[in-house]
């Protein structure tokens, strides 16, 4: 009876880790959940990961709830709690190394850029204009709009480098309205796009940083100042945006 109780036990933890994200430990049901869950989820190194069980939230709200929410996780809460900075949300070998990051820390109060960070953790970062990366990664999230919540609207933008570093990141505000945040998955509410910046304006200044100052009918594919443009989904992600580039140029 024993054995036969331990193998139900070992069937169940088996299918219980062959159905769970390996970046947000979201659980499901059956493998084809999971894998269209990894197909649309698009985990990345820039979502807020939890520095004691490596957790990826979908915003700073979400990695907050995970550390110190109402039902949060008993390991992760004793340890921030411990060495935990309650501004940016990372966590510290020391306390020791805690109060001199909380010092310097460039989400504090004091630099002023607490205040601007009013949508958790993401602020339009306008640096896109100085930047001289020939290839660049675009990445949106999208959330729904339509009676039925069906219709993908871009509420979220994000463009990197080929060295991973964050070029420009922004939440926008689609043209129409949005009836499913698709919060599970993107993390957006809806006061994060009350006061975003519209979707058109995000486009135009996109498309001029990609074609860094080169006329859109002149883009080739080689010796041109315009910037490749890579990524997952482009044609989807563009449609949204509004934004037109050449297929020259894309990869």
């Amino acid at each position: 009876m024993e054995s036969s109780d331990s193998l139900r036990y070992s069937k169940l933890v088996a299918f219980v880790i062959r159905n769970k994200c390996a970046a947000c430990y979201r659980q499901f049901n059956r493998m084809e959940h999971l894998v269209e869950h990894m197909r649309t989820s698009y985990h990345s190194v820039h979502e807020p990961t939890c520095g004691v069980c490596g957790k990826h939230s979908r915003s700073f709200e979400s990695m907050r709830e995970h550390l110190i929410g109402p039902l949060p996780k008993a390991e992760c809460e004793r340890i921030f709690k411990d060495r935990g900075c309650d501004i940016c949300l990372g966590i510290f070998g020391s306390r020791n190394a805690l109060r001199n990051h909380r010092e310097s820390c460039q989400l504090s109060r004091g630099n002023g850029l607490f205040n601007r960070m009013a949508n958790l953790g993401i602020s339009n970062d306008m640096r896109i204009e100085n930047n001289r990366s020939k290839v660049v990664a675009l990445g949106c999230k999208m959330v729904g709009g339509g009676s039925d919540g069906s219709l993908d609207l871009c509420a979220r933008v994000c463009l990197t480098d080929e060295y991973e570093n964050i070029i420009f990141q922004t939440y926008v505000k689609p043209l129409l309205p949005v009836t499913n945040y698709r919060y599970e998955t993107t993390g957006i509410r809806p006061e994060f796009l009350r006061d975003a910046m519209p979707v058109r304006q995000a486009s135009r200044k996109i498309q001029d940083f990609l074609c860094n100052g080169e006329p859109i009918w002149k883009i080739r594919s080689k010796g041109g100042r315009a910037r490749i443009l890579v990524g997952h989904g482009l044609d989807h992600d563009l449609k949204c945006l509004d934004l037109e580039y050449p297929a020259i140029i894309i990869r």
